[in-house]
């Protein structure tokens, strides 16, 4: 069992360090896509990062230079203090690593557009938009802004309110089309449609699934279920069709982002264990949410 705790404490360290190296990716991803599919259609994003475009646009109207980079940061800044207090100190460490990661890169880097189609770009750069901020929250972290927010308000109602995200950037987008030009928030909408989609459908944080696992070996599973994870599992015995043997069956409603720790776990404890998996549509009754980390 030590041993057993060992590897887990170890594993955890890998995967830090793995989110550490997805958050870069992401940040750098964010920075490709402002230079190659935004700048070129004068589009802007939702968050934060979105409010930070808008306020330098609005600048640039009255000739003031208001550096994106700069806005990032300070807009992100009170929220990520928030987020330290109520969410978890991981998540905060890599959301701020992220967002300024973004501002480093806009400062040092420019790519050129790629496409010279609008349409293209938009649709291409909404659904990688959508992707960046999906791997940064599948990292354990966020992109900051308003995905702060999301996390926050998602872990008290478990569950997604990524939609409702949308509607306040679409109303932020609005005001950017007052001043710069509808066209451009049209675009801006389509784009900020398609990126939320993209993470609705990517991030499923607060999805639930059904796990069974047949076994002759109960406690073992139960013990290596409860490791990963802190829901209750229901034993029931049953016979065998084909071995004509008695077999124990082990099921449980866990959330989708616990599913593989659980999987891993138990196949360590019995190899020869049968798996079934099923999605959960509604589940009613005391469940357990994982914090964020």
């Amino acid at each position: 069992m030590q041993n057993f705790i060992h590897s887990l404490k170890k594993e955890r360290k890998l995967r830090f360090c793995f989110s550490i190296c997805t958050i870069v990716l992401s940040a750098f991803l964010q920075c490709y896509i402002l230079n190659v599919f935004m700048d070129p259609c004068n589009l802007i994003s939702g968050g934060f990062t979105g409010l930070a475009l808008l306020i330098h646009k609005i600048c640039a109207l009255v000739h003031i230079n208001f550096p994106v980079q700069i806005g990032i940061i300070l807009l992100n800044i009170p929220a990520a203090a928030l987020c330290y207090k109520y969410i978890s100190h991981r998540f905060t460490f890599l959301s701020c690593l992220n967002f300024f990661l973004v501002s480093f890169f806009l400062s040092t880097l420019h790519f050129e557009p790629f496409f010279r189609d609008e349409i293209l770009n938009v649709l291409f750069g909404g659904f990688l938009w959508g992707f960046s901020i999906s791997l940064a929250l599948r990292a354990g972290g966020s992109t900051g802004g308003t995905d702060f927010i999301a996390q926050y308000v998602s872990s008290r109602i478990h569950r997604g309110i990524w939609d409702y995200v949308f509607f306040f950037n679409v109303a932020m987008i609005i005001v950017f089309g007052y001043f710069c030009g509808w066209i451009y928030a049209g675009y801006s909408i389509i784009f900020q449609f398609l990126s939320t989609k993209t993470i609705s459908t990517l991030y499923q944080r607060y999805a639930q699934i059904t796990v069974e696992f047949t076994t002759d070996d109960p406690d073992s599973v139960i013990d290596a279920f409860m490791a990963a994870c802190h829901h209750g599992m229901s034993v029931f015995e049953c016979y065998g069709a084909y071995s004509q043997k008695k077999h124990y069956v082990c099921k449980a409603v866990i959330s989708t982002y616990e599913l593989r720790d659980v999987i891993e776990n138990v196949q360590k404890v019995d190899p020869k264990v049968l798996i079934n998996t099923y999605n959960t549509v509604n589940f009613y009754g005391n469940f357990y949410q994982k914090p964020l980390e």
